[in-house]
């Protein structure tokens, strides 16, 4: 039976290491895919197809296309995480198709109701969400996982929340797997004014980890990005804690890079993205312009030229044209956009 590779032996373990260790450098920012979109919703969550020719959107994938996708991009071998549902991560490693690149296999470990987004008709995000997990860690392929905590506010719903966490620990220490805590912004009125929710995540993080000793503690957390200065507050505030950011919703491919320019300026040390990267029309190439980003190789508005200027060369027809796509249309981006 192939497994999934040694973690020792990946890009994500090599960086990591060197960041605890104080010495991150260009280059050692993180970039994941999620790749998990089936546990957050049905058919439509996997994305539509590119026609060939043009590049356009169309009819929704099948999954055996979306999987044919999620190989290119590990095969491309410039992703740091592949994160996805633990039946790809099963069927993919039993392929090989992890073999000799550096990209870490990951699955999601609790699949959340408020992630619960792509299901036509759904309301479930209208709603507290609850902490469900579908997730047999014992069979899971992969050693690390993700899970998923939202705060909104309500004492009783947060300590059930941190009490299925607690759980959850426990059972990934017995079935050796190692796992990141992902943060959402609350998805109910909590009572907070908007500009203080990313300080109200902050303490929610800080309290949650005190208790925790090494061994429990999550390789690295995961939170939305709610501006400069919540960010460089965590980031700062314990240089053990390695930070980063959600990809967050669709927008135009400047709102893409320059959420990546951000991060990285501002102390996050990887990003995850979903929808950004899945919805592009060229989603191997969508990866070389973020590295590059990152990399501080080229700014937001350069890499939104040279995709386009990738697709053009290729012939494919984008989404919007390119006056478009170097708008920045996230308010929290546009505030601190240089």
């Amino acid at each position: 039976m192939t497994t999934s590779p040694d973690y020792r032996n990946t890009r994500f373990w090599e960086k990591l290491s060197r960041i605890r260790a104080g010495q991150y450098r260009t280059g050692d920012f993180m970039i994941a895919d999620a790749k998990d979109v089936d546990v957050a919703g049905g058919v439509p969550s996997m994305g539509r197809c590119r026609d060939e020719a043009t590049g356009a959107s169309g009819r929704l994938r099948t999954r055996p296309e979306f999987l044919d996708q999620v190989r290119e991009l590990i095969r491309q071998d410039v992703l740091d995480i592949m994160l996805s549902s633990t039946a790809t991560i099963e069927q993919l490693t039993d392929e090989g198709v992890f073999d000799g690149t550096k990209v870490l296999s990951a699955f999601r470990g609790n699949e959340a109701t408020d992630a619960w987004v792509g299901i036509r008709g759904g309301r479930y995000r209208d709603f507290p969400p609850r902490p469900y997990r579908g997730a047999a860690l014992e069979f899971a392929r992969a050693p690390l996982c993700l899970y998923s905590i939202t705060y909104i506010n309500d004492a009783e719903h947060d300590a059930s929340s941190l009490e299925t966490y607690a759980r959850f620990r426990a059972e990934a220490r017995a079935n050796d797997k190692m796992h990141f805590l992902e943060v959402f912004n609350p998805n109910v009125e909590t009572g907070i004014a908007e500009d203080q929710i990313g300080f109200f995540i902050n303490d929610c993080v800080i309290r949650t980890l005190a208790s925790l000793t090494r061994r429990e503690r999550p390789e690295f957390l995961k939170v939305a990005y709610n501006g400069p200065a919540s960010l460089e507050e965590l980031a700062g505030h314990d240089p053990s804690m390695v930070i980063g950011v959600l990809g967050g919703g669709s927008g135009t491919h400047r709102d893409t890079f320059e959420l990546l320019s951000q991060a990285e300026r501002y102390g996050a040390r990887l990003a995850l993205f979903g929808r950004k990267i899945n919805g592009s029309e060229d989603q191997c190439a969508m990866i070389r312009w973020m590295r590059r980003v990152v990399d501080r190789d080229v700014s937001a508005e350069e890499a939104v030229r040279g995709y386009h200027g990738d697709l053009q060369k290729q012939g494919l027809v984008p989404d919007r044209s390119l006056e478009k796509d170097l708008q920045i249309t996230d308010s929290i981006l546009k505030k601190a956009a240089i």
